[in-house]
């Protein structure tokens, strides 16, 4: 073979080896740059305020939803547990509403990079329901592409879907507005009324007020069967599912009633350990 001929089979050869090689890689750490962790989207954080890094611990542990428990003090939206806990710096706005924004902003739309579906933020309303849910709009309203909105009987999409939970009494001026960028937890009691998904998206309920079993031994047939069917029920109506009060101490009887939710298909798995949920939807291989 001439040398010329040589150099060319060469060369050839190369850039055949780097399509096959180099490509791949790079095609991979492409993917890497565009999507960042798979977030768990059936976690949520319960009492997240809790935690040493507000909304941010969750984040880390990719939880889909996070819970704010807030107080109306004069104008400004306290977060805490009691009102004892109260602290003028710790507002809505400051551990949850501008950090959202901030990564949204960094992240091209969405609170995890390359994921577009919205991260639910509930939002526990400890005060008045009806004065603090009006004032709750008013703040909302100042981050105008954050959040999921419902216009005029249309749903539109945003990076963060607000529902309010905790006093009942914000249920009627919510219903009320034909623009909101919030929507309602709904109880058992709503599953199958008239109340819509666009307005009750999400059905909560206490798990002891409505089953006996703790994770200890068998599941009764019985309970299965109505866990599985209030879900049906709601899923049918495009509305989704979430219990508190579950057992939340690490131990078998957690990971029992857990593994339980999953079967079901409950959407949103309640917890104060962060980890402890992560490492076992991660097992489970399941949002």
């Amino acid at each position: 073979m001439a040398l010329t001929t040589r150099r060319r089979a060469l060369t050839t050869l190369g850039a055949a080896l780097a399509g096959t090689v180099a490509l791949p890689a790079t095609g991979a750490l492409a993917s890497e740059r565009k999507h960042g962790p798979r977030p768990l989207w059936r976690a949520h954080a319960h009492n997240d305020y809790e935690h040493p890094r507000p909304l941010l611990d969750a984040l880390d542990h990719r939880f889909g939803s996070v819970e704010a428990d807030i107080y109306l003090v004069g104008d400004q939206l306290l977060i805490g547990h009691d009102p004892e806990d109260l602290d003028p710096g710790r507002t809505l706005e400051s551990l949850y509403l501008d950090p959202l924004a901030a990564r949204v902003k960094a992240n091209r739309g969405s609170v995890y990079r390359g994921y577009r579906r919205p991260v639910q933020l509930l939002i526990d309303i400890k005060t008045e329901g009806a004065s603090t849910y009006l004032e709750l709009d008013r703040h909302l309203g100042r981050y105008k592409h954050l959040f999921t909105t419902y216009a005029h009987g249309r749903v539109f999409p945003g990076p963060v879907t607000a529902v309010i939970s905790g006093d009942r009494a914000a249920r009627a001026p919510m219903a009320a507005q034909t623009v909101r960028r919030a929507f309602y937890d709904g109880r058992l009691s709503d599953l199958g009324t008239s109340a819509p998904a666009s307005f009750v998206p999400l059905i909560s309920d206490n798990w002891t007020l409505n089953f006996t079993w703790r994770g200890v031994g068998a599941f009764p047939d019985a309970e299965r069967q109505k866990l599985h069917g209030i879900v049906r029920a709601a899923h049918s109506r495009g509305q989704r599912v979430r219990f508190w009060a579950t057992p939340d101490v690490a131990g078998p009887a957690r990971e029992a009633l857990w593994s339980e939710l999953l079967a079901a298909d409950v959407d949103h798995l309640n917890t104060d350990d962060l980890a402890g949920l992560e490492a076992f939807l991660d097992a489970h291989r399941t949002a």
